[in-house]
């Protein structure tokens, strides 16, 4: 992609980078103030449309505002099995917490993975009361790749429409995210989009809007998978707009460590997890 979406030509400099983060699931520690509240739910009959919920132990008076989480992986890899120690953190900062996974390429392509996150928060709206949550405070967060298809669904007004669920999502922030990539110029991003008709609708920034859901950016300066300007260039484009967005830049952190700071081993680093949270208890009430 051009400087203003992956700087690396290659799916392995994106698997190399998620590679960690799934090290931490199995070895890391995670924060105790959560527990899992279901696993393996489905939203749709492919074997990829199921996921697991998470919430805090504590106890509420009220229901607890809700979070769809998505992890990247250049829209051809991953697996909610590698991000529980994600979703532990957000559980314990006070949300119900579900982590879908999604169909991948080659299996679909533009669009069937942003529809796939349309339809995941569409049902998550309806199962959040059950699990303590509440459907009318939900928001959606994603690093990489997911950070992409979180800000597809929250800008683009097609596909939590065409998911039943017009109006759920409240709230949307993204971490390290690739929002305005055109021209494709890598395999990931040409595997993923490339069959697209009109490659501008693949790309966060053509819908932006006064009236989106108000937005959190977040971007390494070190990240040599996608650029920072990535961050920089919606936020700004949003705010033109007249919409509502929040970019912060943290110095010396590159693709994976922006989401590894969730984990309690690194978030030293830099405060990363509290600046998203306190946008999203702010936002979702």
């Amino acid at each position: 992609m051009t400087r203003r979406g992956f700087l690396v030509p290659a799916l392995g400099a994106l698997a190399a980078a998620c590679s960690p983060l799934a090290a931490l699931n199995a070895f890391g520690p995670r924060d105790r103030g959560a527990r899992r509240l279901a696993a393996d739910l489905p939203y749709g009959d492919d074997p990829r449309q199921r996921m697991d919920i998470l919430g805090p132990t504590a106890r509420a008076t009220a229901p607890w505002p809700v979070l769809v989480f998505f992890y990247g992986g250049g829209w051809d890899s991953g697996s909610r099995a590698h991000y529980g120690w994600a979703a532990h953190a957000l559980a314990a900062r006070g949300f119900i917490v579900a982590v879908p996974d999604y169909r991948l390429v080659p299996t679909v392509h533009f669009p069937g993975f942003i529809e796939d996150a349309a339809a995941a928060t569409a049902r998550v709206g309806e199962l959040a009361a059950r699990h303590g949550g509440d459907p009318a405070r939900l928001g959606v967060i994603g690093h990489s790749a997911g950070a992409h298809l979180a800000m597809m669904i929250a800008l683009d007004r097609r596909y939590m429409a065409g998911a039943g669920a017009p109006g759920l999502i409240k709230a949307a922030a993204g971490l390290a995210g690739p929002y305005d990539f055109l021209p494709l110029d890598v395999a990931s991003s040409i595997n993923a989009f490339g069959r697209a008709p009109d490659l501008t609708l693949t790309q966060p920034v053509t819908f932006v809007r006064a009236d989106a859901p108000p937005l959190w950016l977040g971007h390494g300066t070190k990240d040599e998978v996608v650029h920072a300007e990535d961050t920089t260039i919606l936020c700004e484009r949003m705010t033109a707009a007249g919409g509502r967005c929040q970019a912060k830049l943290y110095p010396d952190l590159n693709h994976a460590d922006l989401i590894a700071t969730f984990s309690p081993l690194f978030r030293k680093k830099a405060p990363v997890l509290d600046d998203v949270t306190a946008f999203l208890h702010r936002e979702l009430g």
